[in-house]
């Protein structure tokens, strides 16, 4: 509650920063966040002044990112961002198909997330995954990935500089992991007045990864759906998590041009888990394994390999070559 009145003394103190100045594209920011954000009470006035009265002195780039640390600060919602189109032209923009076919060729360039798939020894999988692209381009990209792994004995899935993405990506990787349909989680939409429910799939293109150890490995850096991965498949106990506490960022978001000069994405909704009744917003995923995330990758390797060496899990190593390797690791 602390918060929210702090964030709303500040945004009230805009407020009258932008009557003071007649400042249109200030004023536009808060009506959008006022109309959307998905906090109702973030505008409970407050008779003060004192936040954000140096914005007068600022444009461009540097107004966009004082606006974001502004409100990422005084929230703590790191979902909020402000930035300057310098190069924006109305009567050029693209309709949704064109946005979304632009949005897929650059994605494609990066391999929409999958930045390395490949067999480590002892026959442990390894996904490093960067991006959740929108799902009908990357679900071809996401199926090869899971078929190429889905003879390994246990899966490392790398999400340490992974930055989130899309919502529907995060559903269809999720639905890799549960046997059957689950309902993971509802979003509430504010300014809509609805609650979705997201599920994921029972079926899906690829092989299924069930039954089997999962490690994901997560930093500081690890956001949004990248959280949303760790956070539900360690929830349903189906993978430990090991590195460090994730960046704390659940909302979804939506975007919005300002004065034809800037970009602002507002929380609009929250999630709530069905296994937790909560989620990880604020707080970040807390990894099961602390550690650093140089050392992450080490560490679940290590513990792939000796749960596979305990429970004589046949592997295209003897048993003497995985103890080796172990030890070698150790050494490290």
């Amino acid at each position: 509650m602390k918060k929210i009145l702090i964030l709303a003394f500040s945004l009230y103190s805009l407020s009258s920063f932008c009557q003071n100045t007649n400042s249109p594209i200030i004023k536009e920011i808060l009506e959008k966040v006022k109309e959307h954000y998905v906090d109702k009470d973030l505008y409970k006035k407050l008779d003060s002044e004192v936040q954000l009265k140096n914005l007068e002195s600022l444009n461009g780039k540097n107004l966009a990112e004082e606006l974001t640390k502004q409100l990422t600060t005084i929230s703590q919602d790191q979902h909020f961002f402000v930035k300057y189109l310098e190069n924006f032209n109305p009567e050029k923009q693209k309709d949704a198909k064109e946005i979304l076919k632009s949005n897929n060729f650059h994605n494609s360039l990066e391999n929409f997330g999958f930045e390395n798939v490949r067999r480590l020894d002892g026959n442990i999988g390894y996904i490093n995954f960067k991006g959740f692209a929108e799902p009908s381009s990357s679900s071809k990209t996401l199926e090869s990935a899971m078929n190429f792994v889905a003879n390994t004995n246990s899966l490392i899935i790398d999400l340490r500089e992974n930055r989130g993405g899309d919502n529907g990506m995060l559903l269809l990787f999720c639905s890799y992991f549960f046997k059957d349909k689950a309902n993971l989680y509802s979003t509430y939409f504010r300014d809509k007045g609805k609650t979705v429910e997201n599920n994921t799939e029972s079926k899906v293109s690829g092989q299924k990864y069930l039954n089997k150890k999962i490690y994901i490995l997560t930093s500081k850096y690890s956001f949004s759906a990248a959280e949303g991965l760790a956070y539900f498949l360690k929830a349903y106990q189906l993978a430990q998590v090991i590195g460090e506490n994730t960046g704390g960022a659940a909302n979804p978001v939506d975007e919005f041009i300002i004065g034809n000069k800037y970009l602002l994405v507002v929380p609009v909704g929250k999630i709530t888990a069905k296994k937790t009744v909560g989620n990880w917003e604020h707080t970040g995923v807390s990894p099961d394994i602390k550690t650093t995330s140089e050392k992450a990758f080490k560490t679940a390797h290590l513990l792939a390999l000796k749960d596979i060496l305990k429970n004589k899990v046949q592997t295209e190593l003897s048993e003497n070559e995985l103890e080796n390797l172990i030890r070698q690791l150790e050494k490290e």
